[in-house]
């Protein structure tokens, strides 16, 4: 039967049969035709499945969403319950059933990193981003303009202040240090449950600060330990009690530099009387406190890597050193990073003495995540020292706080071979010209000055100080000005009343406070950094010459050596020396740098893990960020801020050896 066409326009016409001219004009156009609509079928196939599955995610997610919203606000507590048995009530409900209300105004003070920073002003780049926060929040504007960020975030590498054309400044308010990103907290915890018994904004003060300036110059620019002097005295004066203080990690050392500030005569400091903290502060609760600084901050600075950064690098070697979003990610980190002169507050300070030289270290007994039982007494028990004596475990010297080398690590003091790096001569630029808007001041080390620095060896806590001021000699040159870490002979020398010492707890003295409390708590139970094997990588452009090596393990049972990082005890960030030993020792009745006696107390929080992923972070962590939602120490702080002692609190609760490490410790005090 031929095949028949309708004219277009003529439904009601009869069918009219093609002719063979048609017919093969038909073959034709299907085989031209053919291909063409073959990738026309096929991709309205894929944009089919594209939309298809977008809207079974969308779906899907406003079934979620829907069913979150519409579920009881129990519901995850219920299912947790099940699991894990009924869960204690939050301290803050706990403790307005015994009938604790608000008393102390309470003051936070934030440490690094956790606090916004918002835009006050920017280059080009950085348009439409008016008080948008650069630090904090989302971090949206690293995925979407990564060189600009890191352009703001860093400052003046001459001055240590603002670059031309930037203003960067803090957040105000509760909202700068409560999360640090969104559903991850870090003072919402406590927030929250001081709220309970009575607590609000009137009597909470966040202490926001630009945490990548040195102390004084966030006074210097902003003013903000006015700022902080006066919301104290007005909390003082209209609740009529004395604040409690609550600073975390960084905002530790610097709440000490305040106190020497707020009594030093101006311009230096802040004209306060005297006695000033003696009548405005009731307890300073350190948590997580640097006091002696932490040996990451030493990683950091030299290598711009921490265990797990050189963990990473391990295992896909080159992401993180070449072209990542067209970026080299560790040089821009490192360039921005040694800009910021609160990184240098960080550095261990009391050199040998404090952490150990060649041949010793207080720790050299430690096992990390040992459990103990709780001790609150100041020596160790006599089962202690027969368990300790019995292990087989090898002694471990952190003293070496970085080694070139595993064999280094092993080799007794005499076989160390050490080639002093002080007076090396830099060599010339190694780097291609095109890395200079990458490179670090390695870009002027050359090969020379980086060989010097690896035959050195192993490098002790007094030694990294002139590390430092070798490999980054602009940024230890800004720091100097601000920072000390040497211990004070005499504490009456007026040098001692400038402020680059006032951070230092081994080279100011407390104030005159005897009414005062000091309580240090942190996390323990955790492994934590404290010595480090380094080796040099393979020159290449635009590298970083020093790296972690991740190869450094041992497999001896109890070792303490992974992935190139020695760990000792601590909360994962401080190690438990630089957290208790002022308060175990140095600061303990009346010394030198305690004149007035002022009672000091150690609460350390065993880490446990979250039981179970409904649990978050977990109510029993120690680790640094997470103890903040610590129910234990959030019960500490409720309960001092509504008017208990340290000696109510039950006194020292201590699980770790910080008090057998701090007697190795021959400190004239």
């Amino acid at each position: 039967m031929p095949l028949i066409r309708r004219k277009k326009g003529q439904e009601n016409e009869e069918n009219v049969p093609l002719t063979s001219e048609q017919l093969d004009d038909d073959e034709r156009k299907k085989k031209e035709d053919g291909p063409k609509q073959d990738r026309i079928r096929k991709r309205w196939s894929c944009v089919d499945n594209c939309c298809w599955f977008v809207g079974c995610v969308c779906s899907v997610w406003w079934v979620l969403l829907f069913a979150y919203n519409a579920m009881p606000a129990s519901f995850p507590q219920y299912v947790t319950e099940r699991i894990t048995g009924p869960l204690p009530d939050p301290p803050g409900v706990k403790l307005r059933k015994e009938g604790l209300s608000a008393k102390h105004p309470v003051v936070f003070v934030p440490g690094i990193v956790t606090g916004g920073l918002e835009l006050w002003e920017g280059h080009h780049c950085a348009d439409g981003l008016f008080r948008k926060r650069l630090w904090g929040g989302t971090f949206g504007e690293v995925y979407k303009r990564p060189l600009c960020w890191v352009e703001h975030m860093s400052l003046n590498n001459e001055t240590g202040l603002d670059p031309d054309g930037v203003r960067v400044r803090p957040v105000n308010g509760l909202v700068a240090a409560d999360y640090f990103l969104p559903g991850y907290f870090v003072w919402a915890v406590l927030i929250a449950n001081l709220a309970r018994i009575g607590y609000e904004e009137k009597n909470m003060y966040m202490a926001a600060y630009d945490w990548r300036l040195s102390f004084q110059n966030t006074e210097v620019r902003d003013q903000t330990l006015s700022r902080i002097k006066t919301h104290i005295e007005l909390m003082v004066a209209t609740s009529g009690e004395k604040a409690v203080i609550i600073p975390h990690s960084m905002g530790v050392i610097y709440f000490l530099h305040f106190m020497k500030w707020v009594e030093a005569p101006t311009p230096m400091g802040g004209g306060g009387e005297p006695d000033w903290c003696a009548k405005h502060i009731k307890s300073v609760m350190n948590i997580g406190g640097p006091f002696l600084g932490v040996p990451k901050a030493v990683s950091g600075l030299f290598s711009a890597e921490a265990k797990d950064i050189a963990v990473a690098r391990a295992v896909a070697p080159g992401v993180l050193d070449k072209d990542l979003f067209r970026i080299q990610t560790l040089q821009h980190i490192m360039r921005m990073t040694r800009t910021w002169d609160s990184t240098m507050s960080m550095i261990p300070r009391g050199g040998d003495v404090i952490w150990g030289g060649l041949d010793w270290s207080p720790e050299e007994d430690c096992v990390p995540c040992k459990k103990r039982p709780r001790k609150n007494d100041t020596q160790s028990s006599d089962e202690d020292e027969k368990r300790n004596g019995e292990s087989k475990r090898k002694q471990i010297n952190y003293g070496r706080m970085m080694s070139f080398g595993k064999d280094v690590v092993d080799a007794h003091p005499s076989q160390i071979e050490r080639v002093d790096f002080r007076d090396a001569i830099k060599g010339q630029n190694i780097g291609n010209s095109s890395c200079r808007d990458v490179w670090t001041e390695y870009h002027e080390m050359g090969v020379s000055g980086i060989k010097a620095v690896a035959e050195y060896k192993s490098y002790t806590a007094s030694d990294i100080v002139d590390l430092l001021g070798f490999v980054a000699p602009r940024m230890m040159e800004r720091g100097s000005k601000h920072f000390s870490y040497g211990i004070a002979e005499n504490l009456d020398d007026p040098k001692y009343e400038h402020y680059k010492y006032w951070s230092n707890p081994l080279e100011t003295k407390l104030p005159n406070a005897p009414e005062m409390e000091i309580i240090s708590m942190y996390g323990v139970g955790i492994p934590t950094e404290r010595a480090y094997v380094y080796r040099l990588t393979p020159s290449d452009d635009c590298y970083l010459p020093f790296q972690i090596d991740t190869s450094a393990d041992e497999d001896d049972e109890g070792c303490c050596l992974k992935d190139g990082v020695f760990t000792v005890d601590g909360d994962e960030t401080v190690p438990v020396l630089s957290a208790g030993f002022m308060c175990a020792k140095a600061w303990r009745g009346k010394t030198r740098f305690n004149p007035s006696g002022i009672k000091t107390y150690i609460r350390e929080y065993d880490h446990a893990p979250p039981s179970n992923l409904l649990e978050g972070r977990g109510t029993q962590s120690g680790a640094h960020v997470d103890i903040m939602g610590n129910f234990a120490l959030i019960e500490d702080v409720i309960r001092v801020a509504a008017g208990a002692s340290g000696e109510e609190l039950g006194g020292d609760q201590v699980y770790s050896d910080i008090f057998k490490w701090s007697d190795r410790i021959k400190l004239p005090l």
